[in-house]
């Protein structure tokens, strides 16, 4: 599908309904826009949704927070030492 579309005041580009339907853009969807060569390419943001195990995320998060502990704890140490 070809349309030829005029850039209006400020560089506001209105796309055509036919245009937005056909690829899945709504009102207040994000778009990503990128310069390719001498092309301009518009593709509606389509964020993966991805399905976790809630337990195993809390899981990660607690090794994570006891080890940066550890980690800040021995930091301190050693400047108490030091000083």
């Amino acid at each position: 599908m070809r349309t030829v579309l005029k850039i209006r005041k400020k560089g506001i580009l209105i796309l055509p309904k036919k245009l937005r339907e056909k690829i899945g853009i709504n009102e207040g969807d994000n778009v990503i826009v990128e310069v390719r060569e001498d092309m301009l390419i518009i593709r509606p943001l389509k964020p993966k949704i991805v399905d976790i195990d809630v337990s195993l995320l809390e899981k990660l998060l607690s090794e994570e927070f006891r080890l940066e502990t550890q980690k800040y704890r021995e930091i301190f140490r050693k400047n108490a030492v030091c000083s």
